[in-house]
């Protein structure tokens, strides 16, 4: 692996790869704790000119194993972005007074949410929505407006939120193994299913609207 642009980040991976406590890292490079501590601190920063240098020169000399760790680093950050950068269609689905719900079980917890799907790279947002309603609870909609765009808090997936209108079918299970039920939830006793303070706040201005 070519390092090409230093940052704090970078140096961290370098310690951890090396398995140096702050001290003996800063004794390897002939730095300061303090430096080393400020790379901790600022992971985005770029060290001066001649600390780059001196960090090229400890990878350079790193044995295989130290360079191998380091990579896994690189790779595990790289892998960990992409995590974050997960993009989910979620279906907000109303059906006169109702809203469309299901109920998604791991392990012995329990939840209610809209209905939803990850989008691939270059795929339609909202065809996703769409297809993925019909998929989990054999209910067809369209969609009627897109609600905007927002970095979940607790999954950290970015979410794309779209409000359908109902068009005809029941709600079913139709995936058993995600899914402990379906259901159709009065938008007044929304908050009975999912914590208010969990939803995006557009969704309930437009389901208030409605009802």
């Amino acid at each position: 692996m070519d390092v090409t642009q230093w940052t704090g980040r970078h140096a961290c991976w370098l310690q951890n790869a090396f398995e140096d406590t702050q001290e003996e890292y800063a004794a390897r490079l002939g730095v300061s704790v303090r430096s080393v501590a400020s790379w901790h601190q600022s992971p985005d920063m770029v060290p001066k000119l001649e600390t780059r240098r001196i960090l090229n020169t400890a990878y350079e000399r790193a044995g295989d194993a130290v360079r191998r760790r380091f990579i896994h680093y690189a790779r595990a950050h790289v892998e960990n972005i992409q995590a974050q950068a997960l993009r989910v269609a979620i279906a907000v689905v109303r059906r006169g007074d109702e809203v469309l719900l299901v109920c998604r079980q791991d392990g012995e917890e329990i939840s209610w949410q809209f209905p939803a799907g990850i989008v691939k790279p270059g795929g339609s947002a909202a065809k996703v929505a769409v297809r993925e309603t019909l998929d989990e609870t054999g209910v067809h909609c369209s969609v009627r407006e897109h609600l905007g765009e927002r970095l979940h808090p607790i999954t950290r997936a970015i979410c794309s939120y779209h409000l359908c209108d109902w068009l005809h079918g029941e709600a079913i299970n139709g995936d058993q193994s995600e899914n402990a039920a379906v259901a159709w939830a009065p938008i007044r006793e929304l908050f009975r299913y999912i914590p208010t303070d969990r939803i995006y706040p557009p969704i309930l201005n437009a389901l208030e609207a409605v009802a």
